[in-house]
């Protein structure tokens, strides 16, 4: 019989695509109410890999990552997705946004994910090859895998996701994980 081991808790991050500058500063605000101190954030990226978003989210789309001070346990990943898909409305409907919320058309959109010592995991609506069903309609995917000092793609990693920005900057976010996930193992009661 194999014996149950609990994860440690993981470093929480946020994709955040739009094509306005200010509905970023938005969205971090919004974002930080919830998860508390937002510890880096990457430099913005032309998210022009697909045109997946493009018809209802316009030209111009930009794309950023963040990562939380507080770490999270990986099964909230869930939730935060369920709960990600409302905040894309909600942060879409300012006072200037009628027009948005009559033709129910975001203006952001977030893809959250979590990141470990060898891994980097995001959650989805959609299913697919590489992809398991977790809960309440959301699935997850190994990402990226870190081998050999960095992180990796995989034959399914979406090519944003396998750009030197975004793989130097989540090498970043794991010197500090692993800085405090180290601290948190140490004073483990």
């Amino acid at each position: 019989m194999g014996k149950i081991i609990y994860p440690n808790p993981v470093k929480l991050i946020f994709s955040i695509i739009s094509a306005e500058e200010k509905m970023f500063l938005t969205a971090q605000k919004f974002l930080v109410s919830i998860f508390g101190n937002i510890d880096q954030e990457s430099d913005f990226q032309l998210f022009d890999f697909t045109s997946y978003y493009r018809e209802e989210m316009g030209e111009g789309l930009k794309q950023k990552l963040v990562s939380f001070e507080k770490l999270i346990l990986p099964n909230r990943l869930i939730q935060i997705k369920v709960d990600s898909n409302q905040w894309e409305f909600l942060i879409s409907m300012d006072n200037h946004s009628l027009k948005s919320f009559v033709k129910k058309k975001r203006r952001i959109n977030f893809d959250p994910g979590y990141l470990t010592l060898d891994k980097f995991i995001l959650a989805s609506t959609k299913n697919g090859p590489a992809r398991i069903y977790l809960d309440k309609g959301i699935y997850a995917e190994v990402t990226l895998r870190f081998i050999s000092g960095s992180y990796r793609p995989l034959e399914w990693t979406y090519q944003n996701y396998q750009t030197e920005l975004y793989i130097s900057f989540l090498n970043k976010v794991r010197e500090k994980y692993k800085k405090q996930i180290k601290y948190y193992n140490k004073n483990i009661i």
